[in-house]
């Protein structure tokens, strides 16, 4: 009976011991189960973390950046507007505005044109009047040029065209190839898109006579 006893007790006891390790291993599978569950979590929350704030810095330039167009101009010849020179100034707080990828949408209520810069049509400087300071001829219904009016810093060149607070330029636009020119009457309707921003707004209705050789369109 004692032999019996003594078995009983050793079979309790590997039993016994035998659950304890079986209860230790599903306890330290549970502790990794949980560590790779935080570690999942935690990589989740710093990747939206880092998508918010893109997406913030983004929303914070299409909120505070962007272009205001201050004045439009036209050349007439001919009783019609042949070319148009479009002020442009960076908003109040916006960061830098690279021109290279800023476009210009116009219509003249009949045609619809984009136009996109043309590096080989820029001038740092008004040397020839409005009109006269580059030649216009050379751009098509798809190009438009950049004159410097005001630009602190030098930033901005031919082949950086970059604009920062306070510069002022003029893009010039030949209207006669976009348009045959513009004539009397006329509702013409346009922006300035940047990269990204607040886009500056072109809209005018063209006098009943054209007789003077330079008009305010805009202001």
């Amino acid at each position: 009976m004692r032999h019996i006893a003594t078995k009983s007790k050793r079979f309790s006891s590997n039993r016994l011991a035998s659950i304890g390790i079986g209860s230790l291993i599903i306890f330290i599978a549970m502790i990794l189960v949980a560590g790779i569950a935080a570690s999942v979590i935690i990589q989740t929350m710093n990747s939206l973390q880092e998508q918010a704030s893109k997406t913030g810095i983004s929303t914070m330039r299409d909120i505070a950046g962007g272009i205001k167009v201050t004045q439009v101009s036209g050349h007439t010849i001919n009783s019609k507007i042949d070319q148009l020179a479009i002020f442009i100034t960076p908003i109040v707080a916006s960061e830098d505005i690279d021109l290279t990828y800023t476009y210009i949408s116009l219509t003249d209520s009949s045609k619809k044109v984009i136009l996109n810069y043309d590096s080989s049509c820029f001038s740092s400087s008004i040397s020839n009047g409005l009109f006269g300071t580059l030649n216009a001829s050379n751009l098509t219904a798809t190009e438009y040029g950049i004159i410097v009016v005001r630009d602190i810093d030098s930033s901005c060149t031919s082949s950086t065209p970059v604009i920062n607070e306070n510069d002022l330029v003029i893009l010039l636009i030949n209207t006669t190839s976009c348009f045959s020119g513009i004539g009397t009457n006329t509702d013409v309707t346009g922006a300035v898109n940047p990269e990204y921003g607040i886009s500056g707004i072109v809209s005018f209705t063209t006098p009943s006579a054209l007789i003077d050789p330079i008009v305010e369109l805009q202001q």
